[in-house]
């Protein structure tokens, strides 16, 4: 196996083909998130960003994207935004994590959302975390596969179902005809979703992504962002001719990612997140999407709308240097901490609870 490691802000045209190549002849890595697009997008705002490629016989066969850090440290490229994380690899491949890294000049690379079948890297996984999706099925199916699952929803959750669709025709008749744009490309509609997102992250308690110029500029970047093979989605509902809530997340061919939902809360009333949710999932099908993943972790929406899970890995694979096991420690521990209160419904509540009290705290001072 040879490895070379090329700088992500300059990828050639050639390596730019046989990675999205490669993604076409493994449906397992089929996720925009593991797309050159992605990466690059991602070279263009923060520093250090890398990809390893791997060949035998001369040709591409893996990609591993990456971000150098200083002392050999290594972080999956998107870490903290990313939810979908691996080497792309075409099927049979066979790698050594410690070779891999030794080529990569890292101790160690951290990851949160590693894919499934990466075996080389298993024995680094400090845990496995569900991560729901809706399946949509193939194109070649004859039928509306939006419709389609619509109806699996009303079979497998009919309450909530009558209960959402309910408050959508109460929407139209008190705030306007309802419509449902799948690839809006009104960029004022983009800055809006921000600032809703922005006040629901005080709100909550939680760090304000919008708030670092480096993301907004990532997210600027994948909506001017459309080809083939990857484009980034802006979807917004409307009451009338106000929107009430939007989405924006990275396609594939055959993937969308939920990213970034958030809603007018002066509406919250008529549950339009959901609403803008189960439009999203019907106008995808129909737009040619396979599945949409709804990234991990643990929310009543997801579990709602969920045809399935895939899982997702976290940890660090190491090679035996210090700094990889001092770091290692560091990182570790906070995210045992983060690991033990998410995985216990009585603890999670009770952080959020603190995390939301704490953002009406930081609101009511700020308006002062």
């Amino acid at each position: 196996m040879d490895i070379t490691v090329h700088g992500l802000d300059g990828l050639s045209p050639s390596l730019h083909r046989a990675w999205q190549s490669t993604m076409d002849d493994s449906p397992e890595y089929a996720n925009p998130f593991l797309a050159p697009q992605f990466a690059t997008a991602i070279a263009r705002c923060r520093g250090g960003a890398r990809v390893a490629v791997l060949r035998e016989d001369g040709e591409p066969v893996g990609f591993l994207p990456y971000r150098r850090h200083p002392l050999g440290i290594g972080r999956a490229i998107g870490l903290g935004l990313s939810d979908c994380q691996g080497l792309v690899h075409l099927p049979g491949v066979s790698w050594d994590a410690g070779e891999l890294l030794g080529a990569c000049g890292l101790s160690v690379l951290e990851f949160d959302h590693l894919v499934e079948r990466q075996k080389p890297f298993d024995r680094y996984v400090r845990g496995w975390f569900a991560s729901p999706v809706i399946d949509l099925g193939d194109p070649g199916e004859p039928g509306d596969r939006g419709s389609a699952y619509l109806e699996r929803l009303r079979t497998a959750a009919p309450r909530r179902t009558r209960t959402t669709l309910a408050k959508e025709r109460r929407l139209a008749r008190e705030a306007g005809e309802v419509r449902f744009v799948f690839d809006e490309r009104d960029p004022r509609m983009l800055r809006l979703l921000m600032r809703w997102k922005s006040d629901q992250y005080r709100r909550t308690g939680r760090m304000d992504r919008f708030a670092r110029p480096w993301i907004v500029d990532l997210v600027d970047g994948l909506f001017r962002t459309r080809d083939e093979h990857f484009t980034g989605v802006l979807s917004v509902l409307y009451a009338g001719d106000r929107p009430v809530a939007a989405h924006f997340g990275p396609r594939s061919r055959t993937v969308l990612a939920a990213w970034f939902p958030a809603y007018d809360p002066e509406f919250r009333r008529y549950s339009p997140g959901l609403i803008m949710h189960l439009r999203m999932a019907e106008a995808a099908g129909r737009a040619g999407v396979r599945q949409v993943d709804l990234g991990r972790g643990e929310m009543e929406y997801k579990d709602w709308l969920k045809t399935g899970e895939l899982r997702v890995g976290e940890g660090f694979a190491t090679r035996p240097r210090p700094v990889a096991a001092a770091y290692r420690v560091w990182r570790g521990s906070a995210r045992g901490v983060r690991t033990t209160v998410l995985a216990h419904p009585r603890l999670r509540a009770s952080a959020d609870r603190l995390l939301r009290t704490a953002g009406r705290l930081r609101t009511s001072t700020a308006g002062r």
